[in-house]
Parts: C-alpha cells; sequence; structure tokens
C-alpha cells in the first residue's frame, strides 16, 4: 500500500544538508515525514514545485514590529504578513515596545497577543536591563523567549546598559546565548557634535567606525570574564570583522542585507531613509563585511526592520528616527546577490535557516530533515521582479529598495504544513505559534 501524507512538495530542487537536488518532500501533521521519490505516494494536498528550488523556512532573528505601544508605525499582524509575503516563515521581535519586553507578565502579554494573528512563527527577545539583571536567567527560559537582548547604545530609558558592570551582571546570569546592540553609548554622547542639521550623511561620522569596535571590544571582553556566549547584532564596520574573527570562541555575528547592499553613497539619493543604528557606511566597510559572509566571521543574516512612517522619516536630520523596513526585503535582496555571485545559495541557507538555528537552539525548525516542522521557503531563483512601495505588506508602506530590479524572488511560504503565502497572497488564516527553544522546552 502506497504511503500516504497531507501534503506533498513535488519536482522541487531541494537544499538541505545532502546539497541541492531533484526531491519530494512529504508532509504529515505539520512535521516533515519523508524526503526521495514519492511519485507512488498519495496526498490531501499536492504542490508542484517543478523549477523552483525549496529552502529550509527563512528564519529573521531580528525585527522591531511595535506592538504594543507603537501600533501607528507597525503590529504583529502587520509585521508578520510583509514577512510571509517575504518568504519568512518565523521571526524574533526586539523588546524596545512600550511597555518594554523586560519582565514575565509583558512576554507573556506578546505572546497572547502574537498567537494565531501573527502569520508566521514567533519569539520574542526579553530586555535585559540593571533592574531584571539578576532574573535574566529565569526569563530566558520562558515560552516564546528567544534570549535576553541588552542595547550598550542607542536606546533611551531602561534599555540602555552601558556601562561594564551592567553588562556582566547580566551576562554571568545567562546561560543561553545574549543578543547586543554594540555602540560605545559614552563616544556617542561626546561626539553629537559631528550631526549637521539637514545633512543625514553626517550620521556615520557621528556614530563612527570607533564606536562600534570599541564596544564590540568590550562586550567581547566582559564576555570572557562572565564565561558567557554573545551574539554582536548588525555588524557595520570592517574592524569589527578582523577582530571577532579571533573572537569566535565566545561571539557570533550578524550582518543585515542593507549593511550588505547600501553605502554612504546612497545618502544622497535616499536621504534619511536608510538612516540607521549602526549607520550604512562607505563601501570599503561593505565590502569587508562580505569578506567576513565569505570567511565565516558572518553567522546569521538579520533584517533589523525598523519600521516608521514616512512623515517620521522626512523630518529634517537629525530630528528624524533611525530605522527602515526589511523582514520582507530580506530575501529577493540577498537572492539577487546570490545571482550575481557574492554568495552561493548554500551559504544563503546556512545564514538564515542552519546558522539561527545552531546559535539560539531553535527546536525542530532550521532544517529540511525527518522530524522538522514543515517550514519552507520557495523561491524562483529566475524570476526578475522589482521591488516596490505598493506590494509592502507593512504598515510602513514603505521601503529604501523601491524601484530595484532584483533576480531571484519567494513564491511559496509554507509554515508546518500550512501554505501560508503563495504567488504574493496571504491564502490561508494566520496561524503563528511560539518558537520552541531546546534550552527552554517545556517539561
Amino acid at each position: 500500500m502506497a504511503d500516504s501524507y497531507d501534503l506533498i512538495l513535488t519536482g522541487g530542487t531541494v537544499v538541505n544538508q545532502d546539497g541541492v537536488g531533484l526531491r519530494d518532500i512529504g508532509v504529515r501533521d505539520g512535521r516533515i515525514a519523508a524526503i526521495g521519490d514519492l511519485s507512488r505516494a498519495s496526498a490531501g494536498e499536492t504542490i508542484d514545485c517543478a523549477g523552483l528550488h525549496i529552502l529550509p523556512g527563512v528564519i529573521d532573528s531580528q525585527v522591531h514590529f511595535r506592538e504594543p505601544g507603537l501600533e501607528h508605525k507597525e503590529d504583529l499582524e502587520t509585521g508578520s504578513r510583509a514577512a510571509v509575503l517575504g518568504g519568512v516563515t518565523s521571526v524574533f521581535e526586539m523588546p524596545n515596545t512600550n511597555p518594554l519586553t523586560t519582565s514575565e507578565a509583558a512576554l507573556a502579554d506578546k505572546v497572547s497577543r502574537a498567537r494565531h494573528r501573527m502569520h508566521c512563527d514567533f519569539a520574542f527577545w526579553v530586555g535585559g536591563t540593571h533592574a531584571n539583571a539578576g532574573i535574566v536567567g529565569e526569563l530566558e527560559r520562558l515560552p516564546a523567549a528567544a534570549g535576553i537582548k541588552v542595547f550598550m547604545g542607542s536606546s533611551t530609558g531602561d534599555l540602555l546598559v552601558e556601562d561594564d558592570g551592567g553588562v556582566y551582571e547580566i551576562l554571568r546570569n545567562t546561560r543561553r546565548r545574549a543578543a547586543f546592540h554594540s555602540e560605545d553609548e559614552y563616544r556617542l554622547r561626546e561626539r553629537m557634535g559631528e550631526r549637521v542639521e539637514g545633512d543625514p550623511s553626517s550620521h556615520p561620522v557621528w556614530r563612527d567606525e570607533e564606536a562600534a569596535l570599541k564596544c564590540t571590544q568590550r562586550l567581547v571582553g566582559i564576555a570572557r570574564r562572565a564565561r558567557a556566549r554573545i551574539h554582536v547584532l548588525h555588524i557595520s564596520t570592517a574592524a569589527e570583522i578582523g577582530y571577532l574573527a579571533g573572537n569566535k570562541d565566545v561571539a557570533t555575528a550578524e550582518a543585515t542585507p542593507h549593511h550588505l547592499t547600501l553605502s554612504a553613497d546612497d545618502y544622497a539619493r535616499l536621504g534619511t531613509l536608510i538612516q540607521m543604528n549602526p549607520p550604512v557606511r562607505d563601501a570599503a566597510h561593505r565590502e569587508t563585511i562580505w569578506s567576513g559572509v565569505a570567511q565565516g566571521v558572518i553567522d546569521v543574516l538579520g533584517s533589523d526592520h525598523a519600521p516608521h512612517t514616512l512623515e517620521e522619516k522626512r523630518k529634517t536630520y537629525p530630528a528624524s528616527p533611525s530605522g527602515m523596513t526589511g523582514v520582507q526585503t530580506l530575501v529577493p535582496v540577498m537572492l539577487d546577490h546570490v545571482n550575481a555571485g557574492r554568495l552561493s545559495l548554500e551559504r544563503f541557507v546556512d545564514l538564515t535557516s542552519h546558522g539561527p538555528q545552531r546559535l539560539f537552539g531553535i527546536a525542530r525548525k532550521g532544517r529540511i530533515a525527518a522530524g522538522y516542522d514543515a517550514d519552507f521557503t520557495i523561491v524562483d531563483m529566475k524570476r526578475s521582479e522589482t521591488i516596490s512601495n505598493a506590494r509592502q505588506g507593512s504598515k510602513a508602506g514603505w521601503t529604501p529598495y523601491d524601484g530595484k530590479r532584483v533576480t531571484g524572488w519567494p513564491v511559496g511560504t509554507i509554515i508546518r504544513g500550512r501554505r501560508v503565502m503563495w504567488e504574493g497572497d496571504i491564502v490561508t488564516p494566520s496561524g503563528g505559534e511560539p518558537v520552541q527553544f531546546s534550552e527552554a522546552l517545556p517539561s
């Protein structure tokens, strides 16, 4: 008797630990049940993937969806809508909301808001602060907690922990890998006079390379004393690539599509739309970050999706806020780089699926393997499309890549065996569930 599945993906080119090759995938009860020739099997639903590549579901481990408190910019539903339109199956959302995600109650509130309202699966970073440093070890093990996130620069109020003592108290109480925004707040305060009103190109002059490198050096030293694991977010400088290459035993690193795609030359055209923290810098930094990707210094890609309204972004610099959309464009922008020969498709998968699973201990996601969640990002590597503001699912409604022609496009997003997005349409009601982690599995 032929095997039976809930879903079979047929004829697609699968990218997994075996390499790249034509294989069918059988799904049962939301998980991968078989990989290989399933031509004699039956299924409740069959999707013809001929001419397409089937990737493990893309995991974006750094997004800001602004809920609660800042829903005029974005909310969990609209942010996750943008995610699945872009082929992203899971996201880790950041704690700088209002109220801040720094307590068990605040985390539980986000989970309640997200469950079956978000279109993709989700986890939430918990903010590490001076006030909760003693209990971060408990907070990081709560359901749906991605881990502890600390802002050493570019934040306000309780989420800013700029001093070595405060960072040490947090790290000595963590057991999981903690994530850091690494810019030296003391240097940023000293250099505020470098900002030129009306000139966003002065942003990387103010938030210079030294501010990033100095903070990352401090952070690695603290992590060694605390015997802790750290993850340095959104690397923006050439010097950090060289430094982190010598400290991979304690530190992993993230790169973003905008730091790999844009440069300081783009301020003239895009102005405050590409104002980010840490900043988009000159092309020499961008090329060295690419070298870090090639050499394996960079472990994961994250979009740092951080939307603001166009009205807010159009304020005169430096009154304009830092942040841009990115979760929907992560896959097409990076696939365009794949087609341009900047990285292989296998390396892209390592950065967006295997890498997050490995670094953060995600349970049953990040691989196309039997027993794993049936999360797939299905892409057409030959399709050429133009990214546009009109197609953005984000409430913000804009992208710095408006008008950019790319080759390589997400055509399908499947989450736990459910076809959520197909050919640019949301085809299944929102059913997002918390991501689980091996270091915090329920008993």
